[in-house]
Parts: C-alpha cells; structure tokens; sequence
C-alpha cells in the first residue's frame, strides 16, 4: 500500500501535484458529471432555437463547454490556493471595493434582462455581478463573523460582525434595486444560516428575518394584487402568473404552462434526448430558467432524479464536510455553500413546478452560464481546499482517509 508522505510547498504546481493524493472525490466525481449533464443538456435545449435565429446549432454548446473548462481551472485554483489568504485583510478589503462597484455600476450601465438590470457587458463577455456577490458574502461574513465569535461577543453587538451586516444590507438593497428579487432572497438566506450557525444563542431573531421577510412581501404582494391597488410591471406579471397559470396561458402564463407541457410530456422515461416539442419556441430560456423542464421532457423522471441525486450528494457531502471541521470559519464556508446550492435548486425547481413565483434563477452546473459556472466551481474548489486540509490533519494524526487514487492510507 502506498505511503503518502507531507512535503515543504515549493510552488503552486508541486502543491497541485502533493494535493492530489488528498483530494476528495466525493466532491469532484458529482461535480464533474453535473458539468458533463449541463454541457449535453445545454446543446440539446439551445439547439433549435439557434437554427431558428440563424445562428449556429453548436453556439451555446461551445461557450458551455468553454465555461466548464474554465470552472475546472479555477476549481483547481481555488482548492490550492493557501486557505488562509482568503482572510486576508487586503483581500477583504479590494473584494470589498470590487463588488459594490460592480453593484453600483450595473444599476447605472448595466443590461436589462427579463425585467432585471444586473448583466454587464464586456463585448462578448457578459458579467452578472449577482452571481460573484454570493461567494463574496460567503467569504467576507465568515471572516467577520468568526472574529466577533472569538471575542466572546454576539453577531449583533460586535463591531466587527455588525459593520459586516449593515454593509451586506447597502448590497442586498442594490440587488433588489435591479431588480434581481430571486439573487436577493438566495443571498439573504446564505447570510441567515450562517448567522445561525455562528450564533445560536440569538438564532430566533435570524429565523425571524430569513424567514418573516420572504413571507410578509408574498402574503403583501398578494395582498395588493388581490385588491387591484397596481397594475402591470414585470415582476408584478411573473407573480399573477404564478398565481394562475392556466388564466393568463396566452399572456405571462405562457412559461409555466409550458413547462408543465413538458414535464408532461416526459413522463417517467422521457422521450428521448434531443427530442423536446417545447424547446421549439414554445418555452422560452430553454437554456437556462427552464433547462431543467426540457431535461424533465425528454430524460423523464429518472433523468431528474439522477440529477437532483447528484446533487444532493454534493450538498451533503459539503455539509459533512463542514460538520467535521474543528474550525469555524471552515464549517461557515461549508455551509455558506451548502445554503447557496441548496436554496438556488429550491427556487429553480419552485419556479419550474409553479411551487414558487419566477425569479430567473438558473439550476446549478445545469444550466447555461458563465457567472453562475464560475462562482459554483469557486465555491467548490474552496469546500475541496478545507477537505484537503482534513485529510492531511487525518494523515498527521495516523487516521485513515480514502485517497483520490482509491487507496486507504
């Protein structure tokens, strides 16, 4: 049985190669076939339509795959890069300046899209700020919450932690200013699972945001719909669509509708990969929002479940992973990302099933897009650094752990 044996880090190349041995393929193995089912699923939505806008069939499928190449080298990056530079004073800071720049730049330059003004466009490089804003919550409040922790202090009475949270406010009030009402709701739920797993001495007072929030802006729009105080707008539609679908079919009840047709259509088997009716202009973002409706239309019920499987073992192994860890910046990260995929699936497949409004968020690794790629690969890449750390502490402490070659040491 091979040994595997620590050495002094000589550069970033010789820390990939010694890391190797520690990774965690229980993380990367669903993570690299969700890319591979998103590259296919992709082609096959995007497709048609391309064909349809005189473009070419594989447009989409060579970007995808271009992103995920991408995603593989910063999820290589990241689970390398020393952990402990992400806490790094002048790292916090510029990433601080960074985003609100980006925030405040996409309200003033940025492209409008399906009602929401959070693209930036960099000739063909398109940047949804949004998307970046997750990771960097994950990040910057675990630092700063850690630091309030270690003072023996409470969230909400630390300097430190409730700077933190009144700068997380400014942002969370620029996304809904886009508005990008399902990246604020994700973003505020990452922030409260993290308060809650800091501090569970005030964890009422998190579950009454995270959760008396959501529900007290959906029972008010109801509300105000119901009454007939507003009319028009394009959230405002998305919800009375959400409301009845079936009522608005020929209107802003087409999207649903469709998607149910779909998944209808698909059954348990599917009816076979390529072969989609809705994605023939019938259901629009094929793509994207609605990727996973064409995904239940010609791979079935046990296409999706395959899936939502694959996913679900990601997540949990996140969560694992996060439980095991003596640190408790490490065990926020993990559940940062955790909450981030989870809550991103839940809306997704909310708004596909007309469980929940539409909020234009895309199915993690699934659907198209850069962005989304990019901070999902960052996320794990990070998950994957904290699992090699444990791995090397269980190797130092002569406990066994399974190596990415397979083999028990």
């Amino acid at each position: 049985m091979k040994k595997i044996k620590l050495r002094p880090r000589r550069g970033l190349v010789t820390t990939i190669k010694q890391n190797f041995h520690f990774w965690d393929y229980y993380l990367m193995v669903p993570y690299l076939i969700l890319c591979l089912i998103g590259i296919v699923m992709v082609y096959s939505s995007s497709a048609a339509i391309q064909m349809q806008n005189g473009g070419t069939p594989q447009g989409y499928l060579i970007k995808q795959s271009i992103y995920v190449v991408l995603g593989i080298i910063v999820l290589i990056f990241c689970a390398n890069f020393p952990l402990e530079h992400y806490r790094h004073r002048r790292f916090l800071q510029d990433s601080t300046i960074v985003m609100g720049a980006l925030l405040v730049i996409v309200l003033a330059i940025g492209k409008a899209v399906n009602g929401a003004k959070g693209w930036l466009n960099f000739g063909p490089v398109n940047i949804q700020p949004v998307e970046f804003c997750k990771l960097y919550f994950i990040l910057y409040l675990a630092d700063r919450m850690v630091r309030t922790h270690q003072k023996g202090k409470l969230l909400i009475k630390g300097e430190s932690s409730r700077g933190a949270l009144i700068l997380a406010t400014i942002y969370l009030l620029l996304i809904l200013a886009q508005p990008d009402t399902g990246g604020f709701a994700i973003n505020v739920c990452i922030i409260g699972v993290m308060f809650i797993a800091c501090d569970v001495r005030s964890w009422w007072k998190a579950v009454g945001i995270v959760i008396g929030f959501p529900l007290a802006v959906y029972f008010g729009l109801q509300l105000v719909i119901v009454n007939g105080w507003i009319h028009g707008g394009y959230r405002i539609q998305r919800f009375i669509a959400f409301m009845n679908p079936f009522g608005n079919a020929s209107g802003s009840g087409s999207q649903l509708v469709n998607s149910y047709y779909a998944i209808s259509n698909g059954g348990v088997f599917g009816v076979g990969l390529g072969n989609s009716i809705q994605k023939m202009g019938y259901l629009p973002e094929p793509n994207t929002d609605f990727i996973m409706s064409i995904a239940s239309e010609e791979l079935g019920l046990v296409g999706v479940s395959l899936i939502l499987g694959l996913l679900l073992c990601l997540i949990c192994r996140i969560i694992l992973i996060g439980v095991r860890s003596r640190s408790l910046y490490q065990t926020l990260i993990c559940y940062g990302t955790a909450t981030f995929m989870m809550v991103e699936t839940f809306f997704n497949i909310g708004g596909v099933l007309g469980l929940l409004p539409i909020t234009g968020v895309t199915f993690p690794f699934i659907s198209y897009g850069g962005s989304s790629m990019l901070v999902l690969s960052s996320a794990v890449g990070i998950v994957m650094n904290i699992s090699i750390q444990q791995n090397k502490e269980q190797l130092q402490m002569g406990q066994p752990f399974i190596s990415a070659e397979g083999s028990g040491d």
